[in-house]
């Protein structure tokens, strides 16, 4: 496990971009009709007025949103990056991404009323989440990739 600071920044913007590329990819699904009941971050915001007793409010889901794909995934992949089978940071990304997508739908989606792996959604949601998931950590390791190589080049 590595925890330079150096590494962590270079994980949380990697996040990121990554949380850029899936909200953008979830921004178009639901843009064009594919589960539009599916959306992760109503989610995160039903969750958090539900818990904390007040009204809905959209910026603190999309916030948390952010906050969870950039700081908590984005660290959690420069930490534990040396651990993750393959050579590859698009790989190693894209099996972070699997496990982030696991962790997922047995706590949050479940604590929504979704039912374990979002199952009471039918079973295009756990598929599609996969998914996404995967293109999240594609886009994370490659970018992650790009900013040690980088980094690694200049000194």
């Amino acid at each position: 496990m590595s925890f330079s600071l150096s590494g962590i920044i270079k994980g949380i913007i990697a996040g990121f971009i990554g949380t850029l590329v899936l909200t953008g990819l979830m921004m178009m699904k639901k843009y064009v009709g594919i589960m539009p009941s599916l959306d992760p971050v109503q989610m995160i915001t039903n969750m958090v007025a539900e818990k904390t007793g007040t009204q809905t409010n959209m910026m603190v889901g999309w916030i948390l949103h952010f906050v969870i794909g950039s700081v908590a995934w984005g660290v959690a992949f420069s930490v534990i990056n040396n651990l993750l089978p393959s050579s590859s940071q698009v790989m190693k990304g894209i099996t972070f991404g699997v496990g982030a997508w696991l962790l997922m739908m047995i706590g949050p989606m479940p604590m929504s009323g979704a039912g374990l792996f979002g199952l009471s959604m039918g079973i295009m949601a756990p598929v599609l989440t996969m998914v996404l998931h995967i293109a999240f950590g594609a886009t994370m390791g490659l970018a992650y990739s790009k900013l040690i190589s980088t980094y690694n080049s200049k000194y």
